[in-house]
């Protein structure tokens, strides 16, 4: 073989041998999103008026509230788990069954933090908030009732929740609310109740 031939050959071998040794890094691909996770719940439960200091009437409610969760604020871990804050926004309908007036129906905005074990099966939570509603007022009508439809709401509600499948989750907690009028009208007994609530929530 001629010299030349010698040279061609081995300047080919060069070019192209490490091409065809050589692995070519992988394509990056992006990397996914993380899904938001945020929540539905539908709850219901009956309220019992405690507490002195508002109206001696003996009402009784019965809460049927519809919140809306948005996906996490902060998410940290804490004892073996996670905890988590977020808000959620509620619509609250309540039948009144005892007191002189027929519903409640209102909104409130609350804040709310969850302890979530390793595997989420189980969650404990607290939440607590307020906001504003109607109600057909009686107040001038019969002693003990409230003094004006537009009325405020605070809340408190504390319970867990358990996961029965991926994505929904069965929850049990105790409930307070207190409605009243803040001065508005002369007439404020204020409304305290108190009881359990049952939940069924969603993620999607």
């Amino acid at each position: 073989m001629s010299p030349s031939r010698w040279c061609f050959l081995a300047g080919l071998a060069l070019t192209t041998g490490p091409r065809a040794f050589t692995a070519e890094p992988p394509p990056v691909l992006p990397t996914p999103t993380a899904p938001l996770r945020w929540e539905t719940e539908l709850a219901t439960g009956i309220l019992w008026k405690v507490g002195g200091g508002a109206t001696p009437l003996p009402y009784v409610l019965l809460p049927q509230i519809i919140s809306f969760k948005i996906p996490p604020i902060s998410e940290r871990p804490w004892a073996g788990g996670a905890l988590v804050y977020r808000t959620r926004l509620s619509l609250l309908i309540e039948p009144i069954i005892r007191g002189p007036e027929h519903s409640y129906l209102g909104v409130a905005a609350a804040g709310e933090i969850e302890w979530r074990s390793a595997t989420e099966r189980f969650t404990g939570f607290f939440a607590g908030g307020g906001g504003f509603g109607w109600m057909d007022s009686k107040g001038y009508e019969v002693r003990g009732g409230q003094g004006q439809d537009f009325n405020l709401n605070w809340l408190l509600n504390t319970g867990v929740r358990f996961r029965t499948a991926r994505e929904w989750r069965l929850s049990l907690s105790l409930y307070f609310q207190h409605i009243s009028n803040r001065g508005m009208d002369k007439i404020n007994p204020g409304l305290n109740a108190l009881g359990p609530t049952l939940g069924l929530s969603r993620k999607f």
